[in-house]
């Protein structure tokens, strides 16, 4: 038995109920990026995209082969975090703390005597790419590390790895996240984002972030399947949203191209082995590289380049998997701001037919859900995994 499911982080298909209180009405990742940018998208077509919501150049499918359907965010926050406890079924009724005005003097206070340092830059709700243009040189100068969130709850630290050396950089972020950032501070994710070239031309090392995040207070459907015998592969962030609490197997990914091959990989050892496994992935470079920084055309090229991936993954399911496509919050790169968008997000889910069955399968509408803990209650039934928490199964 395997089941997959890959997230396009931050692909929102229009403005959730609650979304005004977020300051997001009106926003739509999606929708937008198709009405600016028309990407081909046949295969996620052929799913049935275009029968979630109306996406200028994507028709709805008259036979969809997928399941389709739409998640309302319920828990309290749009940060990755929040979002994907939520996928996993731990619904969050109070918000990680954010900080809007940068983060107050006491922290940094306590930050720079515990991490050793004089001083912090920046320490400002920032653009990653923005922020290091604007105080790497200082930085490099100075030895100071830049300190800076977003609208996230986040507490970043970023620092060029000839001025900062990886392993130092990584140690201020573990004394952040375990002794800084702690009670009424506790933010969702504490996070190394390194980065290298000369002033001017400064790039992230992408593949040397690390994230700390806060250990889940509740089992999730990770926990579950475990309990139940199930293997649980996660590729691309997803184990550190979870500090690696209910992963097996954690593979990190270098973008999206990566994450999908790396993916591949893992659905083909699942099918070598017989072994009942659960799959999780998260294709990071829509939010990161494309909705953080509010291109809509690089988007819409990244959208086209997973379509043409798609038939390699539905290839490679064995007879009876689940494919399940979906996201964790919305990111739309034609809004205003540089920050998470709070909308509801797709689900396309794929059934591969089982072993002797000649009939292509076909999917149905599962409506409009009202919580993202369904994936979760979805997700546990197909392994007939125990799942006591919240959500229920689309089929």
């Amino acid at each position: 038995m395997l089941f997959v499911t890959i997230i396009l982080d931050g692909a929102g298909v229009g403005d959730g109920p609650d979304a005004e209180a977020y300051g997001d009405s009106g926003s739509d990742t999606l929708g937008h990026v198709c009405e600016a940018e028309h990407p081909h998208l046949p295969n996620l077509e052929r799913l049935g995209l275009g029968r979630i919501a109306p996406l200028a150049g994507v028709e709805p499918a008259d036979a969809p082969e997928a399941s389709w359907g739409r998640l309302t965010e319920r828990a309290a926050g749009k940060d990755s975090t929040t979002g994907h406890w939520a996928l996993a079924g731990l619904v969050l009724e109070t918000p990680f703390p954010t900080y809007p005005d940068g983060f107050p003097p006491e922290v940094v206070a306590d930050f720079c005597q515990r991490a050793g340092v004089d001083g912090i830059l920046g320490n400002v709700p920032a653009s990653g790419t923005q922020i290091i243009a604007e105080l790497g040189e200082e930085h490099q100068r100075t030895g100071q590390p830049i300190v800076y969130t977003s609208g996230d709850s986040v507490f970043q630290i970023a620092a060029h790895v000839e001025t900062t050396p990886l392993a130092e950089l990584y140690a201020m972020c573990e004394t952040a996240r375990n002794e800084v950032c702690v009670g009424e501070h506790a933010v969702g994710r504490v996070i190394a984002r390194p980065f290298t070239g000369e002033p001017g031309a400064y790039t992230r090392i992408s593949e040397k972030r690390k994230d700390y995040s806060l250990l889940p207070p509740e089992a999730t459907v990770l926990d579950a399947l475990q309990d139940a015998g199930v293997r649980t592969v996660a590729i691309g962030k997803i184990s550190a949203l979870f500090g690696g609490k209910g992963v097996d197997v954690e593979t990190k990914t270098a973008g999206n191209a990566d994450g999908v091959a790396k993916t591949l990989d893992a659905i083909r050892e699942a099918a070598a082995s017989g072994e009942p496994t659960f799959v999780w992935t998260n294709l990071v470079d829509f939010d990161e590289l494309y909705g953080h920084r509010r291109d809509p055309e690089g988007y819409a090229r990244a959208l086209e380049a997973f379509d043409r991936a798609l038939p390699d993954l539905e290839a490679a399911l064995p007879p009876g998997a689940r494919l399940l496509l979906t996201a964790d919050h919305g990111n739309d790169p034609t809004y205003r701001g540089s920050d998470h968008t709070r909308e509801r997000v797709p689900v396309l889910m794929l059934e591969k037919p089982a072993s002797g069955e000649t009939t292509p399968a076909r999917g149905e509408d599962v409506g409009t859900r009202e919580t993202f803990a369904d994936h979760a209650a979805t997700v546990a039934a197909f392994f007939d995994a125990r799942w006591d928490g919240p959500g229920a199964p689309f089929a």
